[in-house]
Formats: structure tokens, C-alpha cells, sequence
């Protein structure tokens, strides 16, 4: 099964690399094809095109809350304009013959795979968590340095006379590192997409392969010979397949322009009724369908938290914390035995405890998945308890995150107010009466209060949202 899987990667990779090596053989073929302004204009082409792509992917970045997506961003923007130099130093036509388009193109590949290596780290990794500060601020800083280290290195080609990223043994040398460092790339996002099938992954697993072999064509090819070409057409390629994963992964009608639709929305109850991503989708189904109970828990729970938020005035962007993390907030229960979900009695102790275990299964899973901290933070710590004596981490008061604090009241309300197995659903004043009870040793006071506040504004808030949920499914 795992040959077969991998399969169509190694294809991928080893045939581009099989074509170059037989054409570079075989002189006959191997023409010399020097054509400047061919060059220039697919180069520049290509530039471009990924530097529009790279701001669209940033945004979508952004409105997902997934760090994985924004490093995708600056890997593409570091290929775009550090490729594009490449194109506009070709030799006699803006430049004379100059020792630029030997070392940005390599440049432009050491970036590329720093990026989507950054990409593999868990999301509460501390160097992807002081990224995910400064989120707003990666793409257009980065954009901005590399733009004015373009137009330096155009204006004043022989500062770059000291840097031999083109000869031996440097050159050798990049290339073990480059490589190394997509083999990582590649087996961590194979690993990723082995278990959830997200597009996205096992795009970057093709295209860290073809920057590979882009790598070893610099290093080893002839300029101009037709072989040597064959590492333009796999950059590009390498970029049409991410944006393809990416389409797949968040468009819901699979286009460019249903995905950033879809990503664009700036109401998250929207974000939950018509446009959750599939990737986040297909995780909340998975949840369902193995969770008879959750069937419906997610959508409402996720409702309720973003009411307590709301009348907590809680940030947009925290707000789209919210919606993306408790839709998903019991994914952990996947790796729980169906028989123990679905028991129809009383838990014994060890049972318990391995339904006490998918807070932190859930986090494994979505760390390593690009989810930002305060969604990782609901996922783990949406059973603790303000007294100290929830679970997995026994957190007590202000150590609880915010946002599971506000998780944690709207999914009791919603357990109590549902029929489960072993007793009938609370009427929602008993429901009330119960937070109210517990305020100030289960939940936290303020989030109590808030949702006070929601239920006094909306009595029968429980009806309309189990009838918005039904009216979802009717419409799917």
C-alpha cells in the first residue's frame, strides 16, 4: 500500500530527471537552443504570475488561519521575484553578459525550499508561533526586501561578483543542502497526507521533488542546451500543482475563484453555513460519522461559542479563531474505539480515560496540520475546568486559553441540551440553572455571564440553531 502511494510522487520526480539525463547524453538532441528573448519573456511570464498567485495564497493564508498556507505564500513570492531578476539579467538584453542569472536562480530555489521547509514545523513550534505574530506583516516585508534587493542587484550586477553560488564546490554543496531539506519537506507532508488526504500536501510533496531535480539541472546542465530548459518548465510546474492543491483543498466548487470567494468571507457564521473549507470539512465529517452524538455538535457548538465571543468582543480575526478551531474541536475522538463513543451505558474508569485522551490526540493531529495556536488551544484545552480539575493539563483560571474557556461553555450547553444515550436532553432553563451553578469552578464567570446575555436576547437560541443545522442538511 505505501509503495503504491508512493508511486506517483517518485514518478513525478525520478521521469523529469530520466529525460534530462537522456537528452544530456545524447548530444544530437541535447540542441543548443539560444534564445535570450524566449527566455526573457517565459521567465518573466512566469514571474508575475506567481507573484499574483503568492499575494491571493497570503490572504487565503490569513482568512484560513492556517500558517502552512502564509509560508506557501512567501515561498512563492521568493520563486516570483528572485526568478524574475533571473529573467530581466538575461545575457544582451537589459544587462550585458553579467554573473547575475547564474546565482539568482539558485537563490531562488534556496528560498523556495526554506519556505516550505519552515512549512513542515508544528504550529506551536516557537519559531512558527513568532511568525504567526507577525503574520499580517511576512508577506508584504518580505515582498518589499526582496523587491529592493532586486532592483540593487539590476542597478549594481557586480556587487553579486563575490557570491559563487554557481561554481564548484559551493554549488555541490547548496545542493545537498537543498535537497536535504525537500527530502524533509517531502516525507513530512507524505507522513501528513498518508493519514488526512489534504491536495495541498501532497502537492508540495511534488513540487519540493521538482526543486530538486531544478537544483541538480543548475548545477549539472549546459546553459542553453535543450535539457537545461527543462528546469524553467519545472518551476513552473512546481507552481501550478500547488495552486492546484490549493484550489482542491479550500475552493468548494474546486475553482480559483470559488476558493477565494469561499476564503474572502468576512462573516464567519457564513464561514460555518456555506463556506467551511472541504480540508476542514472532511475533518468534522470524519468526526461525525464515527460519533454518533456529534452528529449536529460541532455546527451548534461552534454557533454558540462565536455568541459568547461576540458579546465578549472578541477580534474579527479571533473570531475566525473560533469558527475554525471548535468546528473541529472533538477531532481526537477518531482515534477512539467506536464501541466506547457510542456505548449506550455508564463509561467505566479506563474507558473514560481514553475519552479523556482526544483533547491531546486531537492537537497531535492538527499541529502537524498548519492550524494556528488559538484553534490548537481550543482543540486541547476545551475540558478544562476553572477550578483546576478538567482535563488533559489541569490548567486552573487565566491559564486556560481564552478562547477554550468560551468553548468550554457552549459545548456543556449544548451536551446537556441534547439527547444522549444514557438520559434524556435538559430543558434549556435546566441547562441555564446548571452553568449558573458552576460558574466560578467549572467555567469561567465572565463566559457564563456572556452567554446569559445570548440567551436573554434569543430564549429559544437552542431551537434555532438545531433548525439553521437541519435547514444546512437539507441544503447540502
Amino acid at each position: 500500500m505505501l509503495l503504491r502511494r508512493l508511486a506517483g510522487p517518485l514518478a513525478g520526480i525520478l521521469i523529469p530527471y530520466i529525460i534530462y539525463e537522456y537528452l544530456r547524453r545524447q548530444s544530437a538532441w541535447d540542441v543548443r537552443l539560444f534564445l535570450p528573448h524566449g527566455h526573457f519573456y517565459i521567465v518573466s511570464v512566469v514571474a508575475l504570475l506567481a507573484v499574483t498567485i503568492a499575494f491571493a495564497v497570503g490572504v487565503a493564508g490569513r482568512r484560513t488561519r492556517n500558517i502552512k498556507v502564509s509560508f506557501l505564500a512567501l515561498a512563492f513570492i521568493s520563486l516570483a521575484e528572485i526568478f524574475m531578476v533571473h529573467g530581466l539579467s538575461t545575457p544582451n538584453l537589459i544587462l550585458h553578459q553579467t554573473h547575475v542569472p547564474g546565482v539568482m536562480a539558485p537563490l531562488s530555489v534556496i528560498a523556495t525550499t526554506f519556505w516550505l521547509w519552515l512549512s513542515t514545523f508544528p504550529a506551536d513550534h516557537r519559531l512558527v508561533v513568532y511568525f504567526a505574530k507577525h503574520e499580517r506583516l511576512l508577506l508584504p516585508v518580505w515582498t518589499t526586501i526582496l523587491a529592493l534587493l532586486g532592483t540593487l542587484v539590476m542597478l549594481q550586477p557586480h556587487l553579486l561578483e563575490f557570491i559563487k553560488l554557481d561554481v564548484y564546490p559551493l554549488n555541490g554543496a547548496i545542493t545537498i543542502v537543498i535537497a536535504s531539506l525537500n527530502l524533509h519537506t517531502m516525507y513530512r507532508y507524505f507522513q501528513s497526507y498518508a493519514y488526512s488526504r489534504f491536495p495541498l500536501q501532497i502537492a508540495i510533496v511534488y513540487s519540493a521533488g521538482w526543486l530538486i531535480v531544478s537544483q541538480v539541472i543548475m548545477v549539472t546542465g549546459e546553459s542553453w542546451r535543450l535539457s537545461w530548459w527543462i528546469y524553467h518548465f519545472l518551476l513552473l510546474s512546481s507552481m501550478i500543482v500547488m495552486v492546484g492543491g490549493l484550489i482542491k483543498q479550500y475552493g468548494a466548487n474546486r475553482s480559483l475563484t470559488g476558493a477565494m470567494r469561499a476564503l474572502f468571507t468576512l462573516d464567519p457564521y457564513e464561514q460555518i453555513t456555506n463556506s467551511i473549507s472541504p480540508s476542514v470539512k472532511a475533518l468534522m465529517i470524519a468526526t461525525e460519522s464515527k460519533d454518533l452524538y456529534t452528529a449536529g455538535h460541532n455546527f451548534r457548538v461552534t454557533v454558540y461559542a462565536l455568541k459568547i465571543a461576540e458579546q465578549l468582543q472578541i477580534r474579527p480575526d479571533q473570531l475566525r479563531a473560533v469558527a475554525q478551531g471548535t468546528i473541529i474541536h472533538d477531532i481526537g475522538k477518531l482515534e477512539i474505539a467506536d464501541e466506547i463513543l457510542n456505548k449506550p451505558g455508564k463509561l467505566t474508569v479506563e474507558e473514560r480515560a481514553k475519552i479523556e485522551m482526544h483533547p491531546t490526540r486531537g492537537y497531535e493531529m492538527c499541529r502537524n496540520l498548519g492550524f494556528m495556536k488559538e484553534e490548537l488551544d481550543i482543540i486541547r484545552s476545551h475540558h478544562e475546568k476553572w477550578n483546576g480539575e478538567g482535563y488533559p493539563d489541569r490548567l486552573r483560571g487565566e491559564q486556560i486559553p481564552r478562547l477554550a474557556r468560551i468553548v468550554a461553555v457552549a459545548d456543556v450547553y449544548d451536551a446537556l441540551t441534547s439527547d444522549r444515550a444514557y438520559r434524556k436532553a435538559m430543558t434549556h432553563q435546566e441547562a441555564m440553572q446548571f452553568l449558573k451553578d458552576h460558574k466560578g469552578t467549572h467555567f469561567e464567570p465572565a463566559c457564563v455571564e456572556a452567554w446569559e446575555k445570548v440567551a436573554d436576547q434569543v430564549p429559544d437560541i437552542n431551537r434555532q440553531v438545531s433548525s439553521m443545522y437541519d435547514q444546512k442538511i437539507a441544503t447540502a
